[in-house]
């Protein structure tokens, strides 16, 4: 299996869906799981994923030819399944403004900017999968071109040049710790 994750607005579901016709893999995104198992609840405008019951739905599937995307995936997977994790990583200034497009809450932007800020998810992965398995790819000012190739490339040769990303200190030499953590 191998996986694209990411927080919201990386690019994940853009990238999966060319990678999976490209490289004929099944693409399964992890939120119409959740929707179709009916394994969710509404709260405050945003889905809420029972990932126990999620995960058991998701270890039914094959190891081989699946493309899994979604930001959970982290925490849904058994290691032993998955050959590697693509984590999306995107600018912090760029987020802001697509989230603001996309009408998120003060509360829920604040939230995932400062997940991306500090690297939460490709810490979890690393964390669950491992760093062996796991590579994170900057996708700001990138073309959906040059990233899918460079998954590719990635994910049948097994090398490629991930990106070293290190938001934290782009904030503070803004001096905008306060603009993205302020609760």
């Amino acid at each position: 299996m191998k996986i694209i994750t990411g927080n919201p607005g990386t690019g994940k579901h853009t990238i999966a869906e060319i990678l999976a016709k490209k490289m004929k893999l099944e693409l399964v995104d992890i939120n119409k799981v959740a929707i179709k198992e009916k394994i969710f609840e509404r709260k405050k405008g945003s889905l809420e994923v029972d990932v126990k019951k999620l995960k058991k739905v998701l270890d039914k599937l094959p190891s081989k030819n699946v493309l899994l995307v979604g930001h959970l995936a982290p925490y849904v997977v058994s290691r032993k399944k998955v050959e590697a994790a693509i984590v999306l990583r995107r600018s912090p200034y760029e987020l802001e403004r697509v989230y603001k497009k996309r009408k998120y809450s003060n509360n829920k932007m604040i939230e995932n900017l400062g997940s991306e800020i500090l690297g939460i998810t490709y810490y979890d992965t690393i964390k669950k999968l491992g760093h062996d398995k796991t590579f994170q790819i900057d996708t700001t000012k990138k073309s959906v071109g040059n990233i899918t190739k460079k998954i590719e490339s990635l994910f049948l040769k097994g090398n490629a040049k991930v990106d070293r990303i290190d938001w934290i200190a782009l904030v503070l030499k803004n001096r905008d710790l306060q603009r993205f953590f302020s609760y």
